[in-house]
């Protein structure tokens, strides 16, 4: 079975790397898949210090992190007042806009979530496999650590029977390598297939939340960036700022 995955909150980056699942290069696509084992970027937490400023008075009150048990009731109650479906990327090669699919609504709201708070802005894409996809949302920094601290921890449960199959500009959610049988998803990374048509070996498996609407020549360009041996960009790709459209 191919797997993506994005392990979260250990003590140093790993970073996916997806299969490629044409009939005509299926040892190459093999390859590829079993070197998914070693997912994606994970921030560095354990020793991460966040020092909360506290009032001259009272204590102010603690603010709201996500966990496993809040977190599906509080994507819920979020995506109710969602008027909104796109996100502007804008990354050091340019600019592309994603239209989220409305009904996969805690993929949807979670991105949203994510991108209001601020925390796309100066993660990178992290993962390069040429032709077939790009993978972003994360930074070996301690302020992308940081802001996961400060988000929370949490997975997504799965959500791949929409009828959203894996085209070429679909944007994808990869699945947490932690304990996870289920493939819950991890919330703070996505991937764009760039495979033409599409890499739909990944239907079933992995929750389709949007698609590239405009500027997929930037996707296709950080798609063929040089990178060193483990798909990492020999010159680093930073995600600028992500933006809601309102």
């Amino acid at each position: 079975m191919i797997k993506i995955r994005s392990a979260l909150f250990l003590s140093f980056i790993f970073f996916a790397s997806l299969g490629c699942g044409e009939q005509n290069k299926e040892k190459e696509s093999n390859e590829a898949v079993e070197s998914l084992a070693r997912d994606s970027a994970t921030a560095i937490e354990d020793g991460l210090e966040v020092t909360a400023v506290e009032s001259d008075s009272t204590a102010e009150e603690e603010a709201f992190v996500l966990n496993e048990d809040n977190a599906i009731d509080f994507f819920f109650d979020y995506q109710k007042e969602l008027k909104v479906n796109k996100v502007r990327i804008k990354t050091t090669m340019g600019d592309f806009t994603i239209e989220l699919f409305d009904n996969v609504p805690y993929h949807k709201s979670n991105f949203i979530y994510l991108t209001r708070q601020g925390y796309f802005d100066s993660t990178m894409f992290h993962r390069v496999v040429r032709n077939f996809i790009i993978q972003g949302g994360n930074a070996d920094n301690k302020e992308t650590a940081r802001k996961r601290t400060e988000i929370g921890r949490y997975l997504l449960p799965p959500d791949t029977r929409k009828g959203h199959r894996h085209h070429r500009g679909t944007v994808s959610m990869p699945s947490s390598e932690i304990d996870n049988p289920h493939m819950l998803a991890s919330p703070y990374e996505f991937f764009i297939v760039v495979t033409n048509p599409g890499s739909y070996h990944l239907d079933g498996e992995y929750t389709a939340f949007g698609q590239v609407v405009s500027g997929m020549d930037v996707v296709d360009a950080i798609n063929q960036v040089e990178t060193d041996s483990g798909e990492w960009p020999m010159q680093n790709v930073y995600i600028l700022k992500a933006e809601v459209l309102e």
